[in-house]
């Protein structure tokens, strides 16, 4: 907690304050992508590695040229707007005062703990660690639920939801989501719902363009692109809300050669709509490949896939040593999740790797 008496902070949401609370030590969060630690278990493995560790798109938007004044100037006010005019229309907003452009999702959600009184906060999982991890980290309350439900019955202030979910790919509704909102917002709560993966699933399941006044969502750039080193997101909130973001992160947040691919790529409708339709044959592939290895596949989104296997540590080991690096799971020790190989001779490895394990 971060001291303050339970009255102050009561009295501080009332009259609308947004008090930081004081960060607490916790040990790192393991991720996908970590090559390194791949290559230390598997020093012989072979080179390149295939990172399937991760749920980015492994065949990434074209980076369209860059203007040196991208690189040699800060980015003006009216780059930042038409970054977020992009947004704006690829999200269907007509306010874009509710739109917070940020370097990456993960600041954002490092932030958002930092803006709400310490209170009990209901993290839907098994999920994404960053969630549970940053809001314990100031000073809340949190408790790991297993649905929407069973988080109101917590009596939880804050919501937090990934949607689809990572890893499992759970897709929850968009009237449960927002008969969350309401019946949070009768105690003054909030529902955060982290979009990261929703760009390449039907428009329907996004909740980004009628969320309620009591929501913020959170929607990824570089998963879907495939252009993590960007680091671009965005969260889209009540314009408060939204301020208090933006006082937190400073200006010129996002560099100007993000700004400049940020733009061109969200307004590219047509190479979102044939990645969209390639990502969903390419996860079929991948399911045909992981049953013939006898994996059961659980779950997951176009961009990734969760499955289940008797011996899964040693069949990501396998893995490693074939160069091929998988996401392991310690609290669920018989799941793997891969994405998805991109060009042609990493399907080739993958199912060469594969087939000499099934």
């Amino acid at each position: 907690m971060d001291g303050k008496a339970p009255a102050e902070c009561e009295r501080q949401e009332r009259d609308g304050a947004l008090p930081i609370t004081r960060a607490g030590a916790l040990e790192p969060v393991p991720h996908g992508g970590d090559l390194d630690s791949a290559r230390r278990r598997h020093p012989r493995a072979a080179e390149p590695w295939i990172d399937l560790s991760t749920g980015i798109n492994p065949l990434s938007y074209p980076v369209p040229p860059l203007d040196a004044g991208a690189w040699e100037r800060l980015p003006t006010v009216s780059d930042q707007r038409a970054l977020l005019a992009a947004a704006a229309t690829r999200y269907g907003l007509s306010d874009v005062g509710r739109i917070v452009a940020a370097p990456g999702t993960q600041a954002l959600i490092q932030l958002l703990p930092r803006l709400v009184p310490p209170t009990r906060v209901a993290v839907l999982g098994p999920t994404y660690d960053e969630h549970e991890a940053c809001w314990d980290r100031h000073g809340h309350e949190v408790r790991i639920c297993d649905g929407l439900e069973a988080a109101l019955a917590e009596g939880a202030r804050v919501v937090v939801a990934v949607n689809p979910n990572n890893p499992t790919g759970r897709l929850l509704a968009r009237g449960d989501l927002v008969a969350t909102a309401e019946h949070l917002a009768l105690d003054g709560g909030l529902l955060v719902v982290d979009e990261a993966f929703i760009d390449v699933m039907p428009p329907a399941a996004g909740l980004t363009a009628d969320a309620p006044p009591n929501c913020v969502v959170l929607r990824s750039f570089g998963k879907t692109y495939g252009l993590a080193g960007v680091r671009l997101g965005f969260a889209i909130a009540a314009p408060k809300l939204a301020a208090g973001l933006r006082a937190e992160l400073g200006p010129w947040a996002v560099s100007g050669p993000a700004i400049t691919i940020g733009r061109a790529a969200l307004a590219d409708e047509a190479w979102l709509a044939h990645t969209s339709a390639r990502l969903a044959r390419d996860a079929e592939r991948l399911d045909d490949l992981l049953r013939a290895a006898n994996a059961t596949v659980l779950g997951g989104t176009p961009l990734f896939r969760l499955v289940a296997h008797t011996d899964a540590a040693r069949l990501a080991d396998r893995l490693g040593n074939a160069g091929i690096h998988v996401r392991a799971f310690a609290s669920q020790p018989h799941w793997l999740r891969f994405g998805l190989p991109g060009p042609a001779h990493a399907w080739d490895r993958l199912g060469s790797a594969l087939s000499s394990l099934a």
